[in-house]
């Protein structure tokens, strides 16, 4: 029998996992990091989302451990180095949650663009005030992607219905692939001059990380507004705070941050900023895709010696 450590609650979609009597799941929910060294030693698998580490300490003590689950797309919180030298297959659900994604940052884009929440505050405090809040349409606007994977690439296609113009930066997409999607591949430097909205929708790497700092802030148009439901340190966020306190940037839209929950509130507390936590890919039909899938992915590796989506196996 092989013994799976799920380290979150939610075991809606993981019937084939959980009723197959060659698997034990034992759920142990966002244990710290002293729990889950002591845990892991006792597992073959492990099965994880976004809010837990494994860190270098935990996978060295984890001397059973022959994969690691990851309930979504990014696996920035696995060390991978260390996993691939002991062996151990990293996997994750890289489409599972792309329509939840696109959908969370357009209504993020459309909240900046028409002052939604703003406008509900005041009226929530019984204030009837118009004025304050004209907003402005997305229509003959420029968006500037970061990034064109899956997600981008669906942003692109809804956006480009809303009449926006769509640009892009990403140096592996083909600029043939962009133009039949109606995107425009430019440089980054292109895409900060002329866009009117950043989304980002790039993985977090040594080349994303903090990339959305002053430099590139002042390439960008006065008055951009960003949007980012990617990976929160790809923004550094003293940075924005700056751009947003000078007006530089307009407004922003965050879903992540570089640390989740915040140290530090300051970019959330901001006026102008519309904040949501990590809730990109938070809806049930998206956690259940994700879930069935994964546990395919789960009983083919043990049982069938099927390798798939996996991130460090070639």
């Amino acid at each position: 029998m092989y013994k799976i450590l799920m380290t979150y609650s939610n075991i809606e979609g993981l019937d084939l996992l959980f009723s197959s009597k060659e698997f034990k799941i034992d759920v142990h929910n966002k244990p710290s990091p002293e729990e889950f060294k002591r845990l892991i030693k006792d597992y073959d698998g492990l099965l994880i989302r976004s809010e837990v580490k494994v860190t270098a300490e935990i996978i060295e003590v984890a001397d059973r451990l022959k994969f690691i689950g990851r309930a979504g797309t990014g696996v920035d919180n696995v060390d991978k180095t260390v996993a691939t030298k002991k062996g151990i297959v990293i996997a994750n659900v890289p489409g599972g949650n792309t329509i939840s994604a696109v959908e969370h940052t357009i209504g993020l884009m459309l909240s900046l663009a028409r002052n939604i929440p703003e406008a509900y505050r005041s009226l929530k405090d019984k204030k009837w005030d118009r004025k304050n809040f004209v907003g402005t349409e997305l229509f003959r606007k420029t968006l500037g992607l970061i990034g064109l994977g899956r997600i981008g690439t669906e942003v692109a296609k809804r956006m480009s219905a809303f009449g926006m113009k769509v640009i892009a930066y990403d140096p592996f997409i083909d600029s043939d692939f962009a133009k039949n999607n109606g995107v425009e591949i430019k440089s980054i430097d292109e895409v900060y001059r002329e866009a009117d909205y950043i989304s980002i929708h790039s993985p977090l790497n040594d080349s994303t990380r903090g990339m959305i700092n002053t430099g590139a802030i002042e390439k960008m148009k006065d008055g951009v507004r960003i949007i980012n439901c990617s990976r929160g340190p790809i923004i550094n966020e003293k940075d924005l705070c700056c751009a947003v306190k000078s007006g530089k940037v307009k407004g922003a839209a965050l879903d992540v941050f570089v640390k989740e929950p915040p140290e530090d509130w300051t970019i959330i507390e901001m006026e102008n900023v519309i904040v949501t936590p990590h809730l990109a890919a938070s809806t049930k039909e998206a956690q259940i895709r994700i879930a069935q899938e994964m546990s395919e992915v789960i009983v083919d590796f043990f049982t069938k010696n099927i390798i798939r989506n996996a991130i460090n196996v070639s």
